[in-house]
């Protein structure tokens, strides 16, 4: 608590603490002992006590402590359920602005001197503070809200999907929600619907009508494309209509897409119908297969492929020499000039097994044409030696004409048999090519010898040559 000393020169209260007031409390003591000194000097002969009645105590200044705060304003009544209580009166009382005038002080005893009075005590007691302490401004602050009464059963609202809410407000904007996606759900299958019409004039046109009542049947799912592709995949109309699909996965191929599968069945059926194939290859019935190009699509024979087949079938086959037919047909009991096409294009038999056995048969009818024999031994040795039919043809023409001269030299001298196996060995280069040459130059010099320079081997064109036109 702060002390206060009273400047009787301006009639104000200030702190002890400040500079003015450390001066006023020093100014009072040294005038109280001044007073206390004096007293005793004049009571010293008396026997009276040196402390004149009324004066000062030299330990008490003219220190004044605070007076109190003035009383709090009154805080305004709570009233139940009002959300702010009365505001209370913003100011306190007002203190009184003077203090209590302080108590004369007691008249000191009449010294040696009869001095009548003691010293004066202080006119005026510490003037009060002039305003009392501020009230509390706002009055308690009622509770805001009245105790809530018991409660009733809520309203229950069901959307149509029976989701259920008890705030309307929600319930009002989920069920809005509901209306508009049947809205939409309803005009989108509404052009499914439509669409189906489209589709099936298209599928129709691209012989694919097997597929129409299935894809009607998928457009009223409400399905996603994707969804849709898989469902429309797994009817048996479209395995069936694709059945090469499912063969080439088994074979380890992967499936074709439906686009690529059927522009293969068009290469397949422009390639055949361009070299005059029966219809039976190429047509196709209702549902737009064709048993022919499934067989292709799950061999994976490519368009050329396909059309080397038929080369190897319509020019090297069926229109060649008697010859041929007839190697083909000795060599290849399997083969027959009715079931020749079909041999050849069936994907089971690979390319160049057919090729090698067609090259063959090209052979062994150049032998025959020879006026010679031939085996599909020798005749698919000489193909895997890289013998084309026109290198047999002339090869077997030299071996014709010289053929039996050799023949018969070789008895007449008692000379290994000079046959049409070591003949073919010298001039189609095959293994004992050198042993067979030797031979017949034994064979030739042995008839120069004996009829004088001249031969008929060498006039037959066995002489190498003559063979080596070849």
């Amino acid at each position: 608590m702060a002390n206060y000393i009273y400047d009787p020169d301006t009639d104000e209260l200030i702190p002890t603490d400040s500079v003015k007031g450390k001066l006023l409390v020093k100014q009072a003591r040294l005038k109280a002992n001044a007073v206390v000194q004096s007293a005793g000097s004049e009571m010293s002969g008396g026997g009276v006590s040196s402390k004149p009645m009324g004066a000062p105590d030299p330990n008490r200044t003219n220190i004044i402590e605070d007076r109190p705060t003035g009383p709090t304003g009154p805080t305004g009544p709570t009233i139940d359920g009002s959300p702010t209580g009365p505001t209370g009166s913003p100011t306190g009382a007002t203190g009184s602005p003077t203090g209590a005038t302080g108590a004369t002080g007691a008249t000191g005893p009449t010294g040696a001197t009869g001095s009548p009075t003691g010293a004066t005590g202080s006119p005026t007691g510490a003037t009060g503070s002039p305003t009392g302490a501020t009230g509390s401004p706002t009055g308690a602050t009622g509770s805001p809200t009245g105790a809530t009464g018991p409660t009733g059963s809520p309203t229950i609202y069901t959307a149509t999907d029976g989701t259920k809410f008890t705030d309307q407000s929600s319930y009002v904007n989920y069920q809005n929600s509901l209306n508009t996606a049947k809205t939409a759900a309803t005009t989108a299958f509404n052009e499914r619907v439509s669409a189906y019409s489209l589709l099936k004039s298209e599928f129709e046109k691209y012989g694919l009508g097997s597929l129409v009542g299935d894809i009607r049947a998928l457009a009223e799912k409400n399905l996603s494309p994707s969804e849709f592709s898989i469902e429309l995949r797994n009817t048996k109309a479209y395995q069936d209509r694709f059945a090469g699909n499912a063969a080439r996965i088994k074979s380890g191929y992967g499936a074709l897409s439906e686009a690529a599968y059927i522009g293969l069945e068009d290469s397949y059926q422009s390639t055949m119908r361009r070299y005059g194939l029966p219809e039976s290859y190429w047509a196709k019935d209702a549902m737009g297969t064709q048993a022919e190009f499934q067989k292709f699509i799950a061999g994976d024979v490519s368009p050329v492929e396909l059309e080397d087949r038929i080369q190897l079938a319509v020019n090297r086959v069926n229109n060649a020499s008697p010859e041929v037919m007839q190697s083909l047909t000795q060599f290849y009991p399997g083969i027959t000039k009715g079931n020749l096409l079909a041999y050849v294009l069936d994907p089971q038999k690979a390319l160049p097994l057919i090729q090698r056995q067609i090259q063959a048969a090209e052979i062994g009818g150049a032998a025959l044409q020879s006026g010679l024999s031939s085996n599909v031994t020798r005749a698919e040795q000489l193909a895997a030696a890289g013998v084309t039919q026109q290198q047999a043809q002339q090869g077997y023409g030299v071996i014709g004409s010289g053929l039996q001269r050799g023949s018969e030299l070789a008895s007449v001298y008692g000379q290994p048999a000079y046959d049409q196996t070591t003949a073919e060995s010298e001039i189609f280069n095959l293994p004992g090519q050198q042993e067979a040459a030797k031979q017949r130059k034994k064979l030739t010099g042995l008839e120069k010898a004996t009829f004088g320079g001249t031969t008929g081997m060498t006039s037959s064109a066995l002489s190498r040559e003559r063979a080596g036109q070849y």
